[in-house]
Parts: C-alpha cells; structure tokens; sequence
C-alpha cells in the first residue's frame, strides 16, 4: 500500500472516530417527546452543549498525542507530562463554564428547576470522565502508533539490510564463475589446445545469459535450465571422454521461475571435486520442476586426496548458495548434501508459493 492511501485510510479512521464519538451523547442520551417549548428547548441546549464541549476535546487530543507526549513525556518526565495534563483540565473547566453560560443563561432551565448549581456539578462530572478517557485514548493511540512505526521501520531497515546482502551475493557468482573457467580454459590449453576455441565460444554465450539475463529478481526455470545445460556442454568439450556427464531436466511447469544463477555452484562444484583423481568419472544432474515445487539434485564421486587439497576459494559457491537460499527462501526450500562412500550428493527442493 502507498503512502498516499495509508495516510488517507488513517484521516478516514479518525473522521469515524470523532464523528461517533460525537454522536455519542446524542445517542445515548434521554429522547424528548414533549411538545411543550420548554422541554424542547431544554433537550436541544443540552444536546448542542455536549456536542460543543465534544469538539473542544478534538484539540485536547492532538495536543496530548502530537505535543505533550512525544516532546514533553518521552523527552523530559512523566511529572512534568503530569502538569500540563492538570493544566489542561483546568482548562477544559474554564471552557466548560463560558459554554454552559453561553448555552444556559437562564439557570432555571435544566434538569434540577430552581438553579443552576445542580447543573454545572452534573457538568463538571463529565468533564472529569470525558477529559481522563479522551487522555487515556490518547496515550493508548500514540504508543501503538509508535510501535507500529518502529516496527515498519525496523522491518524496511531489515528489507534493504537483505536486499544489500543479496545483491552483494549475486555479484559473487560472476567473478567465484569466471575464476573457474578461466582456470579450466588454461588447462585445456596445455592438454587440448583445439578445443579452446569453442569453449571460448560457450563461454560467450554464458556470459551473455550472465550479463542480460540475470538483471531481474526472478528468471524462468527453462532459461536457468538452458544455462546449465551450455554450462554443461563447455564442460563435454573441456573433458570429452574422460568423464560421463549425465543431465535430465523435466519441466510440467512452464511458468515456474527462480534466482538467477542459483543451481549452477552446485553443478561447479561437482565439476571441480568430481573429475582429477576420481577413476572412471561420473556426474549425475537431474532437473524436475512442477506446479507444486523444484527439485534439483546432482551426484559425483569424490576422492578423499581432492577433497584434502582444497583450495581457499573452493567453499565460496557453495556458502554463497546457502545464504541465499536462506534469504529468498526461508521457509519454503530444503537443502540436503550428503558425502559418503566416496559419493558426493546434493539434493535441493523448492516449494513453488
């Protein structure tokens, strides 16, 4: 919601509020059905004088809510909060006395006949309610608006706090990425220097995707799943026959969509541990997404002296991926990884909200 219709919603709510209680005495109080001038007279001054004496507690209101506690209570002592509250009452006993006198120049008319005494007493009993329950909805009003506020901004503060967070995530992958290739192109120079131009071709067509594709929050599944399979291919061409590369994608829903680049640290990362001194390489990749939810898994074997001789920026894909599954997907993913018998397995599913 804007801020331009949360503001009008709060002056509607306030409208309501005083509006009914307004209309309150009016119509809670004694019906006349007298015809008699007197009696008519006498119920409509009473009416006009609560309706008056009503909107002079509008002011008292805002300047308890708007005045008194935010710069007075929250800034100094609840004594000195306490005396301009005791000023003011006396105040609205002042404003209390110049309308009745405005309203009832003649005492004898009111509901005790032969003076005015009885009357003010009964009108100085409502000051005191009406003034300590206008006070009470007052503080009742400001501190919840107050903390509704605190909160609204710790959760904004929260939000950008994520979103700085996120976005420094996602500038990891490009540079954690290119590092990786760039490593892999050197050493396909030395062992296979004709297939370096087309890996440098893929890698062209990667970091097309990378530069335009991945500029918004959310990318469709079959983009994300095309990109891992070019990724893939670079690496059929990097490795040949040396390694058995197995991808499936399955996809019943078309308008499934998910964070940009956030499957591939999985397929790096078994490219990067899976091959070298594993014999007989294997890489299993599988790709379902349906209406209800995203399942992706990949599998590879391991050797115990690549996983010992891991360098320091080996762990960057795979913390960063976590994070920010954590961030975009709190309650809705789960993220298993399992190492075991020479096997590495990664199994992450998406639930689609």
């Amino acid at each position: 919601m804007s801020k331009s219709k949360l503001t009008s919603r709060s002056i509607l709510i306030h409208l309501l509020f005083w509006a009914c209680l307004l209309a309150l005495p009016i119509i809670l109080g004694p019906s006349s059905q007298s015809t008699d001038p007197v009696e008519m007279k006498r119920h409509f001054q009473w009416n006009l004088f609560f309706f008056v004496f009503g909107l002079a507690n509008i002011p008292i209101f805002y300047i308890n809510t708007e005045v008194l506690i935010p710069k007075v209570l929250k800034k100094y002592n609840v004594l000195l909060y306490l005396g301009f509250l005791i000023l003011g009452f006396f105040a609205m006993v002042w404003l209390n006395d110049i309308i009745f006198d405005l309203l009832f120049p003649e005492r004898e008319i009111g509901p005790r006949r032969g003076g005015g005494g009885g009357m003010k007493r009964f009108t100085y009993l409502r000051i005191i309610f009406q003034y300590l329950f206008i006070i009470a909805i007052g503080i009742s009003y400001r501190f919840l608006s107050d903390n509704l506020h605190e909160q609204e901004a710790k959760k904004e503060e929260e939000n950008e706090r994520l979103k700085s967070e996120l976005s420094f995530l996602r500038s990891q992958i490009s540079p954690h990425f290119m590092f990786n290739v760039l490593n892999s192109i050197v050493s396909l120079s030395r062992r296979k220097p004709e297939n370096v131009e087309p890996v440098v071709i893929k890698l062209s067509e990667l970091m097309r995707y990378m530069i335009y594709e991945t500029s918004d929050s959310k990318v469709a599944i079959s983009k994300e799943s095309n990109y891992l399979e070019s990724y893939i291919d670079l690496q059929k061409i990097r490795f040949g026959t040396d390694i058995q590369i197995n991808y499936t994608s399955n996809s019943s829903n078309p308008s499934g969509t998910i964070e940009p680049m956030l499957l591939i640290p999985f397929v790096e990362n078994a490219f990067k541990h899976g091959v070298g001194m594993v014999k007989n390489p294997t890489i299993s990749i599988q790709l379902i997404d349906t209406p209800e939810k995203l399942t992706f898994e990949v599998i590879n074997q391991v050797s115990n002296q690549v996983m010992e001789h891991k360098d320091e920026s080996s762990g960057i894909g795979l913390t960063n991926v976590r994070r920010r599954l954590e961030l975009l997907y709190p309650e809705t993913h789960a993220l298993d990884i399992v190492e075991e018998n020479g096997t590495y397995r990664v199994a992450l599913t998406i639930k689609h909200v």
